[in-house]
């Protein structure tokens, strides 16, 4: 089927590339013909854009230089092979933050192959599988066309204290349901789908550890956005109807938005040449501790949204006419610090990488789980502080339509200005920037998402606790204390 894809090059092929698919989706119970048109779809799929912008802009940022053969291709297809590879991935994604101010929908998908590169090949060690070659295949296709991957790995779930073979209902959890000579077909669902419908390829993961048991959730495949079988349903984000009114000063940010959708599969069909687990169940738990590993450091995109934050913070406060008051600046700094807590601990954990026997290499898990876990926290505090400083007014504005019009707009004008030489306008639209940013629709990505994607805070607490090493720990302590101890 690639015979039918032509290479993308620019953000405006990939725009194209989106059209004419015939994916069925729904939206306020409708079904959409064209979703690249819609005007609450429209500006999530101009945050993936940038991504392929970047790399013809900044190539050296948002390229790298394929282990497979040698050629450029987007950061966000290249498989990690040293610590600065995931040192450029972390600066690329705090950039993308800095120019769309919200979720540009790639990180999960880009990890999802990281993760696939090592655990197909441990597989292959110990059952004597083809899965690793497989995947290198795909690969080596998804980079000549340079595609988009989406990350489908949050199932449903159910009840939270069953395994997937106990549900009731036994879809909440993907599952297979049939098999013959050409591949397999599996029912189910993914929820929070990130980019789900702006991608090209779903890749679809198992969740959670697995069991014996649950020998029939243990796939791991990729299938096109358009297989026969698929449904996807848009979710709603906070004010996102904004993105259908007249104008773009009340949208806070027109341009850009993320997106999540939940996918439901219906025995759609999966080939071999596009499955890289099918059964071998105890290699789940290790691909979810990999995948987390990953993508707990990738909420460093946070940091590009939080500068957007510090920025429309200390704008509001000059236009205010307060950006010389002690406190004012204490606040801007205070939020600063906030914000290079969570790079430095990704960063970092990037620096501390190490290789596994596939040759890709891994960002450190405990410093990538601090990471994250200062992501559930910080963004919010940020977010309380830009609120400060913006003022009630943030939320109580009247609409653009208010400011426009011969009858009203002239008081508005008089009575909404701050400093003298600042024009109104451009007071009420850093404000509505901080809405949309702390309120709206991408509080989505720089709030909620920062408490639950990748995990909820308890599952960084998890993991920090599995890592910390207590006993050594109280060893070095005991050692200096004088404590006689036991080897």
């Amino acid at each position: 089927m690639w015979s039918q894809f032509k290479p993308i090059v620019t953000g405006d092929d990939y725009v194209e590339s989106l059209r004419g698919r015939n994916l069925t989706v729904y939206l306020f119970g409708e079904q959409i013909k064209e979703p690249v048109d819609h005007p609450m779809i429209w500006p999530s799929i101009n945050a993936l854009k940038a991504t392929y912008d970047l790399a013809t802009d900044e190539p050296e940022l948002a390229s790298a230089t394929s282990h497979l053969n040698g050629e450029k291709v987007n950061r966000f297809l290249h498989i990690p092979h040293s610590a600065q590879d995931l040192v450029m991935k972390n600066r690329m994604q705090r950039k993308l933050g800095q120019i769309t101010g919200t979720c540009f929908q790639r990180c999960a998908g880009l990890d999802s192959i990281s993760v696939m590169h090592s655990i197909t090949y441990d597989i292959d060690q110990a059952h004597g599988t083809e899965y690793h070659p497989r995947f290198i295949r795909f690969l080596e296709r998804l980079q000549k066309h340079n595609q988009i991957i989406a990350a489908g790995m949050t199932d449903p779930k159910g009840d939270r204290s069953k395994a997937p073979h106990e549900q009731a209902d036994q879809d909440l959890f993907m599952r297979i349901t049939d098999r013959n000579e050409n591949g397999v077909f599996v029912s189910g669902a993914k929820a929070h789908m990130t980019g789900g419908l702006n991608s090209h390829w779903m890749m679809v993961l198992p969740t959670m550890r697995l069991s014996e048991h649950d020998k029939d959730f243990a796939i791991i495949g990729v299938v096109p956005l358009q297989a026969e079988g698929l449904t996807y349903i848009y979710g709603r984000q906070s004010c996102d109807t904004r993105a259908m009114e007249a104008g773009d000063v009340d949208k806070g940010n027109a341009q850009y938005a993320g997106q999540e959708v939940l996918a439901v599969f219906d025995n759609v069909f999966i080939p071999w040449e596009h499955i890289f687990m099918d059964g071998e169940y105890e290699f789940a738990a290790p691909m979810v501790e990999r995948f987390t590993s990953y993508h707990r450091a990738s909420y460093v995109c946070k940091t590009g949204l939080g500068d957007v934050m510090v920025g429309a913070a200390a704008t509001i406060a000059e236009y205010n006419g307060l950006e010389k008051v002690s406190h004012i600046r204490d606040k801007l700094v205070e939020m600063t610090h906030l914000n290079e807590t969570i790079y430095s601990s990704s960063i970092a954990s990037a620096h501390e990488s190490k290789p596994l026997p596939s040759g890709a290499w891994i960002n450190d898990s405990m410093l990538a789980n601090v990471c994250k876990h200062n992501v559930t926290r910080f963004p919010y505090e940020i977010s309380r502080l830009a609120q400060d400083l913006a003022g009630g007014l943030m939320v109580t504005l009247p609409s653009q339509q208010d400011f426009e019009s011969e009858e009203t707009g002239a008081l508005l004008d008089k009575y909404f200005k701050g400093r003298e030489d600042i024009p109104t306008a451009d007071r009420v639209k850093i404000l509505r920037l901080i809405e949309n940013m702390t309120l709206g629709r991408n509080a989505v990505g720089y709030l909620t998402e920062s408490m639950h994607g990748a995990g909820s805070p308890q599952a960084q607490r998890i993991q920090i606790l599995r890592g910390m090493n207590v006993d050594q720990k109280k060893w070095h302590a005991k050692k200096l204390a004088g404590i006689q101890q036991v080897d």
